[in-house]
């Protein structure tokens, strides 16, 4: 298979790849970039892989970093644009089920593309376009089908990891996982639990954006991969159940999480610890605790204007995305237009400060805090105007 017109990233990249072979060495486009090129997919970096040795490209290019240089992966800079680059290499035994114990470099594509996931993503291609397919990726991807590269007990012993992999490859490419792979999954998926929570995490965000997460979650949960993941164990119901609801995948990393806590009938307190095992951001966390609360209440019922508020501008339409995933009517027109009706959005807009309460005769000191907290309610529910003169006779009243 030869592809005529490959897109910008590519062409940009091809005098990197006529430099190393005009050297006397082996350069292909691999991974992801060449199997979305295919599919008629954006795509986005662009890896190369060589027969030269990471010194030897060093050696050929004024501008590299070592990005990777112990796994033969050296980055080629190239007009502002960088490039990583990595030596063909074979590997041995994989003692955490993640990284291999030792890497050795070669000379042999086919012994490079040998050690990678799955089929679709062993694809190469020279610079002028020429598809180089050693495990029949390109029927699998005809087929839209997930095959593993050889003995998928093999490939999932090596690096756990691809088992989440190959999940979300099923939400967001439409594919199915062949049977042999499948069971192999079936048959590992304990070994998740030994793979960081945070490189976990990054399939299973994926996965819940994919454009069918109803196919990678139905496969999570038959492998049983879900009961290897952080605090999912109690909630095998609630994620059956979010693999018939979820027919599109969600907008973001905190729909993503404001999805999970309010099908799991986590309250605020119960966010913290669910998402500190997950090793998300504090940032995250508290988004996710005001997004939830906010959907539980759309799940039955409209939003009060302080409950709005509390939410906020951007996280309404989270809620509001997740309830309707539950089943809620969508609320989207009325929410813009109880969020334009609000006198404040955010306290900063309280006609009114601290340092102004003070003056008004009110002492420093937890007391001040509380006032300041009523008076963002009584504005914010229509009770006073957001006027200073109006909230200083409120507090002298």
């Amino acid at each position: 298979m030869k592809l005529e017109h490959l897109p910008n990233e590519f062409e940009l990249a091809r005098p990197v790849l006529q430099t190393i072979e005009q050297a006397g060495y082996e350069a292909y486009f691999v991974g992801g970039s060449v199997r979305d090129t295919i599919l008629g997919k954006e795509i986005h970096d662009v890896d190369i892989a060589t027969s030269a040795y990471p010194n030897e490209i060093k050696g050929l290019f004024k501008r590299t970093v070592d990005t990777g240089i112990e796994h033969g992966t050296v980055m080629i800079l190239d007009h502002g644009t960088g490039y990583e680059t990595t030596t063909f290499r074979s590997e041995s035994t994989y003692t955490d089920y993640r990284r291999p114990d030792q890497v050795t470099f070669v000379r042999s594509l086919a012994e490079d593309l040998k050690r990678r996931d799955f089929t679709i993503n062993a694809l190469a291609m020279k610079e002028d376009g020429e598809v180089i397919d050693l495990f029949d990726g390109l029927t699998d991807m005809t087929n839209h089908q997930i095959r593993a590269v050889g003995d998928p007990q093999e490939r999932f012993h090596e690096d756990a990891l691809r088992m989440m992999r190959a999940v979300r490859f099923a939400s967001q490419l439409d594919f199915s996982i062949v049977d042999e792979t499948l069971a192999a999954i079936t048959a590992h998926a304990q070994l998740l639990a030994k793979i960081a929570v945070e490189r976990t995490q990054v399939e299973l965000l994926k996965l819940l954006q994919g454009k069918a997460p109803q196919r990678g979650l139905q496969d999570f949960m038959a492998t049983g991969l879900w009961q290897h993941c952080p605090d999912f164990a109690d909630h095998g119901p609630a994620l059956t159940a979010l693999a018939t609801e979820l027919t599109q995948g969600v907008s973001s990393e905190i729909a993503a999480w404001t999805l999970l806590a309010t099908k799991f009938g986590l309250n605020s307190a119960a966010v913290t610890p669910f998402l500190k095992h997950w090793k998300t951001a504090n940032q995250t966390i508290t988004a996710v605790q005001a997004a939830s609360k906010a959907a539980q209440i759309l799940a039955t019922s409209d939003l009060n204007a302080w409950q709005l508020y509390q939410c906020g501008a951007a996280l309404a339409p989270v809620a509001n995305e997740v309830a309707v995933i539950l089943g809620a009517p969508d609320r989207r027109a009325a929410l813009q237009a109880q969020l334009a009706a609000l006198p404040i959005q955010h306290k900063k807009e309280l006609a009114i400060t601290g340092k102004e309460l003070m003056q008004a005769g009110i002492q420093p000191g937890p007391q001040l805090g509380a006032i300041l907290g009523d008076l963002e309610y009584q504005v914010v529910t229509g009770v006073l105007p957001n006027e200073t003169a109006a909230l200083v006779a409120h507090v002298n009243a």
